[in-house]
């Protein structure tokens, strides 16, 4: 009888990356990275929801400004796994899934995919409003 290999539950990294565009693109190779190397082959689904909230936290809060900052951590929780994007919170919006997304709009879809595709999500704001959590939950396979 073989042994089975039982994924360690917790962090699997975290990595804190500029508060710029071309931070999308480095936060899903790094997520794949992550899942495939904690034994998670299929990595598409989480690929794609870093990459909208990544790339909202750019463009909708301080992290987007000269010198801004995002994180990304990416946990193991059993069953599901959970990535979280920490921007630097904003005072003039918080997130808002629209009703039905805008079909002619080049944007705001974000939040509706991450919505449609996790399993769960949700965002908190940090002590005095100057971090914000977004994260979501997809099943471990």
């Amino acid at each position: 009888m073989g042994a089975e290999t039982v994924p360690a539950l917790g962090l699997l990294g975290r990595v804190d990356l500029p508060g710029v565009a071309g931070s999308v693109s480095t936060a899903r190779r790094y997520v794949r990275r992550v899942l495939e190397d904690s034994g998670q082959p299929d990595t598409y689904d989480a690929e794609l929801l870093v990459s909208e909230l990544v790339s909202n936290a750019v463009r909708h809060s301080e992290s987007g400004r000269a010198g801004g900052r995002v994180t990304v951590v990416v946990a193991n929780l059993g069953d599901v796994i959970r990535v979280a994007v920490i921007d630097e919170g904003a005072s003039t919006c918080v997130p808002v899934i629209p009703s039905e997304p805008d079909e002619e709009s080049e944007g705001g879809r974000g939040l509706w995919l991450v919505s449609e595709v996790a399993l769960s999500w949700g965002w908190y704001e940090g002590a005095a409003g100057r971090k914000r959590v977004v994260w979501f939950q997809l099943a471990r396979r």
